[in-house]
This record gives structure tokens, C-alpha cells and sequence, in this order.
């Protein structure tokens, strides 16, 4: 049973630099300019022999109202409550300000252990911040440098003992795992179990899943409806999130790990460095992502920003799931979805199959629906099909409709095979593979598709050439063996 620390303290006082030190890994986005983050970012923590959960928060803010900086404000004080402990970081070069003490006046109500760090000390500059620190009366102050690693050492002495009261508490209570275990009774149980084709997610290795569109489509919205509770920062703000925030759940009994990416615009429009930081963040979950849902707003579909993201989704390879966001504002249902249909098969051909799901991030509504056409999509996108049944398929294909013949030399498809999965890739052996038609490759492709419900996924065809002649046409005769000699030899 490990700790939680939550790192709070004002915007740009250097938390993100810690937290990424302590992940041991760039997640979280940081910048020069304040207010870089907003939501609430977790990471498994390494500090010498110490392993703990990590908290980065966004700064806090005087503001107690329902703007965006009271919203966030609001966030932290969550990640507060949430923590075992809280590390307090103040600007040492800047010093001690009045909202300073505001928030450890808050901290000292709120937390039961509360550390204060003062960032940015290396060097004398930082003297007099550090002196200051010691007049807000949460003990003394560590001296930090979260960017060089310095009072790291300080910093684990603060944490050894918290560490250790929570391992003897994980002592205490830990239940009593020592049973009998009938070998008999367990073989008799596996002896008609069929191993499954799709692997099933686990704590340890949860389904990756993405969910990604354009900015303001509701994509934390609908994250925070399936987890229950306001986990991430939401509002009528376009473009609120700016990391892409992963988060571990148990889904309907699926153990899943979704990741919240920032609003994709235009490349075009998109400028500042911040913003640049954030789109390569949420490509970079796509990459990692097994599912991604791409959500589009009911009222704007199919705009080209959602084409552009579901093509790059395919691209990569991922499994796709089209979701179309409030749904439950729409007022012709029937007519809407009709037309919906229409677009998707006409605009994303590459994508033909995928399912369609109608969601309300609002009301809930659809979430269900949403949860089974993951599953669905990942176990096709984990789909091996048996050689056999490829060859007996591909003769059927032949006979129906056969390959061009280029310059009069027809093309001959020998066997197929399947080399991959996630997603499916074929190779097809045959000759002239360079003359192949791209439009006999997409026949394939959709045959593929509809006889071995694959729907949507997208599937890699790759045609390997091998030569028509003879290997054996142009080889030497070999000399014959001395036994042969001389079995000739005896005959005459």
C-alpha cells in the first residue's frame, strides 16, 4: 500500500519540472508561461527505494467563482483531499506572496501532512525566498531545484518515514492470501478450456483506449460521465485540456486505461507553442492507443479536422470508433442519423464498417452502446484467421471475379497468409506484384471485411512476388556419387 503526494502551490512555480523528474519521464507539458496545466495528472513516482503515487495540479488561483481559474482551483483542492501528503511549492527567487499564505492557511486545514519546497534555489539569488518560507509556518522549507535535481536527497528524508508508516499500515491489513490448492480440482476445471484468440485486459495491462476530435466536442465531458465523478476540468470553453491525461478504470468489468487528449484544429491555425505541445501530446496517445474513439459533435459533423483525425487514426493502425456527442439535444433523431450513416460510408470509405454510436456526455445516455463497440473493435482488430480457411476464400475470390492481365500476362494470386495482428495484415504471394491495381487490392480488402466480419478495422495487404520458372531449368548436372560409379560399373 503505497502513498500519494500531490504537488500544489501556485501557476509556473516549477510542479510540472518536479513531477516529470519524479515520473522519470516527460508527461507532463511545461512551459514558461503560467497556467500550463489544468487537470489533474497521476504517475507512479521513483525516488531512490521509494515508490509512490504522483499528483500534478494545476496552480492555484484566487478565485472561488465558476470561471476557468475557479474551476481549477477547485480541481486541486480535490487533489488535496485525495493525497496522503501534499508538497507546498513556493517560487523561491520570487519569494513569499500574499497568495502564498493564503493557500497555506488553506493546506494547514485541509492536509494532515503537508511538506514545503521552495523551487528554483539553486544559487544565492534564492537566499532570501528561502528565509521567507520559514514565516508561513509549515516547518522548514526544502530547497529545490526540480529542472537540476537538486534536494532530491532532502526530499526522500521527508518521505521515508511516511513511506514506511503506510507499508506497515499495507501490513496490518493485508487479507490472508495463503489457501490450499487442489491440483486435481484445478486440471479437471482447465481440461475443456479453449484458449482465447483476443487477450483479455488486465489491471497490470488494461485496454489502451483514446478518445480524441476537435476542440469543445466533449471529449472530458464524456471521460468524466464514464468514470462517475469530475476528474477532469470541463466548461463551454473551447480547448480547456492541454495534456493528454490517462486514467485507470474498470469499466463495465474491463480494466481500461483512457487517455484524454487536447482538442485537434487545423494545422493552419494552429500557432502558439503551447498548443503545438498539446496536438503532438494527443498524437502521440493515438500511437499508443489499441482503441481510439473519435468523438464529433452532433451539431457539426464530419467536419474536415474529424476527417483528417479518424484518417490518422487508421493510418496508424489503431481499432476506430466514430462517436457523435450530444445527442441528446438533437431533435430529429431519425433524420439525422440517416443522413449521419450516409456521410460516414461516403467519407470515410477506409473506414468502411466501423461502428456508429450516438452519445450523450451530458445525460449518459449511449455510454453502454459505447462500451461494447470498443470491445467489439478490439477483438476484431486482435482477429487471426486460419491459412486453410485464407486459400479456400481467396479460390472463391479468384473464380469470382479474376486479376487483370497487364500486357497480357495475367497475374496469379498462389496462396495467402496472415502475418500480424492488431491490426490484421495479409500477404498474398503472386506474380507481377508491381502490376497489381490498387482497385483488385481494395476488392480483397472488402471481401476480407465481409466474410470474416471485420468490420472497420483496418486491414494491411501486402503482395510478395515468386518467380514462374523452374528452379531447377538452368542447374548443372551434378557428378555422379562413387557408389553410383560403381553400380555402373558392375552392370557393364
Amino acid at each position: 500500500m503505497s502513498f500519494t503526494l500531490a504537488i500544489v502551490g501556485r501557476p509556473n512555480v516549477g510542479k510540472s519540472t518536479l513531477f516529470n523528474r519524479l515520473v522519470g519521464k516527460k508527461l507532463a507539458l511545461v512551459d514558461d508561461q503560467p497556467g500550463v496545466t489544468r487537470d489533474l495528472r497521476e504517475g507512479e513516482a521513483r525516488l531512490g527505494d521509494l515508490r509512490f503515487t504522483v499528483i500534478d495540479s494545476a496552480g492555484l488561483e484566487d478565485a472561488t467563482d465558476n470561471s476557468l481559474e475557479g474551476r481549477m482551483r477547485r480541481l486541486t483542492e480535490r487533489a488535496v483531499e485525495m493525497a496522503d501528503v501534499c508538497l507546498f511549492m513556493i517560487d523561491a527567487r520570487v519569494g513569499v506572496t500574499a497568495t502564498d499564505e493564503v493557500f497555506a492557511e488553506i493546506l494547514r486545514k485541509k492536509s494532515a501532512h503537508v511538506i514545503l519546497a521552495a523551487n528554483k534555489s539553486e544559487g544565492s539569488a534564492a537566499d532570501a525566498g528561502v528565509l521567507e518560507a520559514y514565516g508561513l509556518g509549515l516547518g522548514e522549507p526544502i530547497r529545490l531545484s526540480g529542472e537540476h535535481g537538486e534536494g532530491m536527497n532532502d526530499l526522500y528524508t521527508e518521505l521515508v518515514p511516511v513511506f514506511d508508516r503506510f507499508e506497515k499500515l499495507a501490513e496490518d491489513t493485508a487479507p490472508e492470501t495463503d489457501v490450499e490448492f487442489d491440483e486435481d480440482a484445478d486440471a479437471e476445471f482447465n481440461e475443456g478450456e479453449e484458449i482465447a484468440a483476443t487477450p483479455v485486459p488486465t489491471m497490470d495491462k488494461p485496454l489502451q483506449v483514446a478518445v480524441v476530435g476537435r476542440p469543445n466536442a466533449g471529449k472530458s465531458t464524456l471521460i468524466n460521465k464514464i468514470l462517475g465523478e469530475d476528474r477532469l476540468l470541463t466548461g463551454p470553453e473551447a480547448g480547456i485540456t492541454r495534456d493528454a491525461i490517462s486514467l485507470k478504470i474498470d469499466w463495465a468489468g474491463t480494466p481500461m486505461r483512457i487517455f484524454d487528449t487536447a482538442g485537434m484544429r487545423k494545422k493552419a491555425k494552429v500557432q502558439e507553442k503551447l498548443e503545438k505541445l498539446s496536438v503532438s501530446d494527443g498524437l502521440r496517445a493515438v500511437k499508443f492507443a489499441e482503441v481510439v474513439v473519435v468523438l464529433l459533435d452532433a451539431a457539426i459533423p464530419f467536419e474536415q479536422q474529424d476527417l483528417r483525425i479518424a484518417d490518422l487514426a487508421e493510418r496508424e493502425g489503431r481499432a476506430v470508433v466514430i462517436a457523435v456527442n450530444k445527442w441528446d439535444i438533437e431533435e430529429e433523431k431519425q433524420d439525422k442519423l440517416r443522413d449521419l450513416k450516409e456521410s460516414f460510408e461516403r467519407l470515410l470509405p477506409q473506414l468502411r464498417g466501423a461502428p456508429l454510436i450516438t452519445v450523450s456526455a451530458k445525460t449518459g445516455r449511449g455510454l453502454d452502446r459505447l462500451n461494447a463497440a470498443i470491445l467489439k473493435a478490439h477483438d476484431v482488430w486482435n482477429r487471426r484467421i486460419p491459412t486453410a480457411a485464407l486459400n479456400r476464400w481467396l479460390a472463391g475470390m479468384l473464380e469470382q471475379h479474376p486479376p487483370p492481365a497487364p500486357q497480357g500476362k495475367r497475374i496469379k494470386l498462389r496462396y495467402m497468409t496472415q502475418a500480424k495482428t492488431r491490426p490484421p495484415g495479409f500477404v498474398v504471394m503472386c506474380s507481377h506484384p508491381d502490376k497489381m491495381p490498387e482497385s483488385y487490392n481494395r476488392y480483397l480488402v472488402n471481401g476480407l471485411r465481409q466474410d470474416f466480419d471485420m468490420p472497420g478495422t483496418p486491414i494491411r495487404l501486402t503482395l510478395r512476388g515468386q518467380s514462374d520458372k523452374n528452379p531447377y531449368k538452368n542447374r548443372k548436372k551434378a557428378a555422379p556419387s562413387r557408389l553410383r560409379k560403381h553400380l555402373e560399373g558392375r552392370k557393364s
